[in-house]
């Protein structure tokens, strides 16, 4: 269940870079069901609001995620991740992550200072701060998927291309590897779409095991929706699925129902 919600926070970046319409606004809702086949093991929702931050007109966007059923009383998770994203130049300002997996929790607060290169960490739980590099260009685990949505050229991208980008994640600079695998008409709870696939790659041991095979739908049009993500686990296979959605920038096309 978390290893979901987490995917559906850190999905992003960028093959070749276009510009484009924004793909995305403020008002943008999206509800995701977590699920074992029939069973429901939680729900995830992204969000997208205006603000201010320092001055600066921003993106905020909120992930959260917990379970729900029988899988809160197995394993109890809620996750609270927010990103503060500058409206013209995609980079974040902020990131929070508050999360209590099973009992394990985290309260941290990223401030990025993209004059200077230099992250400011508040661990509020530990009641510690520290200050951290970061390279050029560098987004957090909600930005990300953002700035993919914005810069995707999905005229020229082909398959087998594999991207790398810079993430900053908690304390720690790290790579984040996507890799585009083809095209698919995916049906969905609101008909055929046609999908772009991709599999994205993480480092083994921190959030995701090596031997999961991920793989992500996002909608081939200028919306960039993530429709599908797919764990499959030795024990089975783990899916996100997009129930609702709201606030679309451009048409949602739906080839049949």
């Amino acid at each position: 269940m978390k290893k979901l919600i987490v995917l559906l926070l850190i999905f992003g970046n960028t093959f070749l870079l276009s510009a484009q319409e924004r793909a995305y606004g403020d008002g943008e809702y999206f509800k995701f069901r977590v699920h074992y086949g029939f069973v429901t093991a939680g729900y995830a929702t992204l969000n997208v609001n205006n603000a201010t931050l320092n001055g600066k007109e921003v993106y905020h966007v909120r992930g959260y995620g917990k379970t729900v059923g029988l899988s809160k009383w197995f394993f109890k998770v809620e996750d609270d991740y927010q990103s503060y994203i500058d409206k013209k130049k995609d980079i974040p300002y902020r990131f929070i992550r508050k999360i209590d997996e099973g009992g394990y929790t985290k309260d941290i607060q990223i401030d990025f200072n993209h004059n200077t290169n230099k992250a400011t960490v508040n661990d509020k739980k530990h009641n510690e701060t520290s200050v951290f590099s970061f390279p050029k260009e560098t987004q957090d685990m909600i930005s990300a998927f953002y700035y993919l949505r914005n810069k995707l050229d999905t005229e020229n991208i082909k398959e087998g291309d594999i991207v790398e980008m810079n993430m900053f994640f908690d304390k720690e600079n790290f790579k984040f590897r996507l890799k585009f695998l083809g095209k698919e008409v995916l049906d969905t709870n609101f008909g055929a779409v046609r999908t772009l696939i991709f599999r994205p790659y993480v480092q083994s041991g921190r959030v995701f095991k090596e031997k999961e095979s991920l793989t992500v739908w996002i909608s081939d049009d200028n919306n960039k929706i993530p429709l599908l993500i797919k764990a499959d686990l030795a024990v089975g296979s783990l899916k996100a699925t997009l129930t609702e959605f709201k606030g679309l920038q451009h048409s949602f096309k739906i080839l049949a129902k």
